[in-house]
C-alpha cells in the first residue's frame, strides 16, 4: 500500500483509500485506479473508484464494475460501502505521474477548482467530468445536518 494518508469517513468508519486502491488494482482487467471520498448527506462521505481498464480486457465495463464492488465487499466488508465504480479512458495526472485526486473530488462535488498548470493531458479532466456526470455524481452537495435533525439553523435561533 503506497498511500496511507488519505482516509474516507463513511458512516462512522475510517477507510483507507490506499487499501481500497490496492484491492481494486489487483483486478486482472484494471490497469490503474484512484479512489476518492465524495460528500454524502447520510454517510458523511462515500468512496468512489475511478478505473482505467487494460487494453486486452474482454469483459464489459459493467461486469468489471460489479466484480470490483463484490471484491471490495469480500476483502474489507460491507462497511467499505463501495457502490460506484467509474470506468474512464485515463486518469488526470501531473507530468510527474501524480493522480489529481483532489481535483477529481472537487469535480464530483461540483466545486470550483484550479486547473493545475502541471497537468499532463488537460482533456483528461473533462473526460472524468463527463464519466462522473453519467453516473450522476457531479452535483451540488448540500448537507444541512441541523435541519436534517429537525433543529433550526443558528441564524434563526433567538
Amino acid at each position: 500500500m503506497a498511500r496511507i494518508d488519505d482516509v474516507i469517513n463513511t458512516a462512522g468508519h475510517r477507510l483507507s483509500t490506499g487499501q481500497l486502491e490496492e484491492i481494486i488494482g489487483n483486478h486482472a482487467s484494471i490497469a490503474e485506479c484512484a479512489v476518492i471520498g465524495v460528500k454524502d448527506a447520510i454517510k458523511g462521505e462515500i468512496p468512489v473508484a475511478l478505473v482505467v481498464l487494460k487494453t486486452n480486457t474482454d469483459s464489459s465495463p459493467e461486469d468489471i464494475e460489479r466484480e470490483v464492488v463484490l471484491k471490495v465487499r469480500e476483502d474489507i466488508g460491507a462497511v467499505a460501502s463501495l457502490k460506484t465504480v467509474v470506468v474512464v479512458n485515463r486518469l488526470p495526472k501531473t507530468r510527474s505521474g501524480k493522480i489529481l485526486r483532489g481535483t477529481i473530488k472537487k469535480i464530483a462535488e461540483n466545486q470550483k477548482y484550479a486547473f493545475p498548470s502541471t497537468i499532463e493531458v488537460p482533456e483528461a479532466l473533462e473526460e472524468v467530468k463527463i464519466a462522473l456526470e453519467k453516473k450522476g455524481l457531479v452535483r451540488d452537495i448540500n448537507i444541512k445536518f441541523e435541519e436534517d435533525l429537525g433543529k433550526a439553523p443558528k441564524s434563526e435561533q433567538p
